[in-house]
Order: C-alpha cells, then sequence, then structure tokens
C-alpha cells in the first residue's frame, strides 16, 4: 500500500509542511473566537495533513498536533494580551481558556492523524526507526562508525577524533648535552 502512495502523483508535503499547514490553518480559525470553528478547522487541518504528507514523514507528524496547537494558543492568546493591564495575567488567561475549552478537539484531531497515519504506513515507520536505533547502538558502542540507512545520502560526518592534532613524524632526537 505504500508502494503505491509513492507512485501516485499529486501534492506531497514533508512534516514540516503539513505541520505550517496544521499552524496557518488553527492560527487563522482564531478570530472567530468559535470553539465549535476553530476544533473543526484543527480537526480539518489535521486530516488534509496526514493524507498528504509523505509517507516517510508520517512518523514526525503524529507527534506534532498537540504542539501545534498549543504554538497556535500562545500566539493567539499573546496577541490577544496587548491591550490588557498586565500582559502575563492576560496570556495565562487566554493559554487556560483556550487549552481548555479545546481538549476535546485537540484529543480528536491527534487520534484522527493518528489512526489515518497508522493505515498509512506507521507501523513500518516505526520498524524503521527501531531498526536504525538499534544498528547504531550495536555500532556505537563496539567504536565502529555509524552507518545512514540504505538509500539516504549521506551528510555531514565528523572526522575521526584525533584527526587535526599535530603528527610527529620520525625519530626523536636525543638531548644535546
Amino acid at each position: 500500500m505504500v508502494a503505491q502512495e509513492r507512485a501516485r502523483p499529486g501534492v506531497r508535503l514533508t512534516a514540516r509542511g503539513a505541520v505550517a499547514l496544521i499552524f496557518v490553518a488553527t492560527l487563522a480559525s482564531r478570530p472567530t473566537g468559535s470553539m465549535l470553528v476553530i476544533g473543526l478547522v484543527f480537526c480539518a487541518a489535521c486530516l488534509a495533513a496526514v493524507l498528504l504528507v509523505q509517507p516517510r514523514d508520517l512518523l514526525a507528524l503524529v507527534v506534532a498536533p498537540p504542539l501545534v496547537f498549543f504554538a497556535a494558543t500562545l500566539v493567539s492568546a499573546l496577541f490577544g494580551g496587548f491591550g490588557a493591564p498586565s500582559l502575563l495575567q492576560a496570556l495565562g488567561l487566554g493559554l487556560f481558556t483556550g487549552l481548555s475549552a479545546a481538549a476535546p478537539w485537540l484529543f480528536g484531531g491527534s487520534a484522527l492523524v493518528l489512526a489515518v497515519a497508522w493505515f498509512r504506513g506507521l507501523p513500518d515507520n516505526v520498524s524503521e526507526l527501531r531498526a536504525e536505533l538499534r544498528a547504531g547502538r550495536s555500532t556505537s558502542a563496539a567504536g565502529a562508525p555509524r552507518r545512514a540507512r540504505p538509500g539516504a545520502e549521506q551528510g555531514y560526518v565528523p572526522e575521526p577524533e584525533g584527526y587535526f592534532e599535530p603528527r610527529v613524524y620520525g625519530t626523536p632526537r636525543e638531548p644535546e648535552a
């Protein structure tokens, strides 16, 4: 099923793009002031993001909705508290009321992302991550350099320890008497 999704043409988002989609949609719905509208927009954005994200980025997207919703609520509460006598008090109250009133929508959007991602190939991503972590742990314990997963481009690879230390060539000289 994952191979069919990779071959299908169309719009594909990275994990960053999907997170940005959820954030912008949720933040754009905030001025309405209606928790029903904000919650529905958040859930719709979560569904669109999980359907449009590349299959390899599902694991990163699954953990993002609560953080994205918190960030959108924080920005909204911050802008809403500028005219208040106490910015800190208005920010705290705005965060508390915004997050507590939206808790069911936040839970629903997160569960929706998890359910759709599960059917799009999330278990394969988790298995791949576990294999990489196992391989990294066994090779790093032996002192061997870590290898990238097959098919991944080799990124920054640090030089071996002691590479930039000066080397002494030849034999040591005898001290002059």
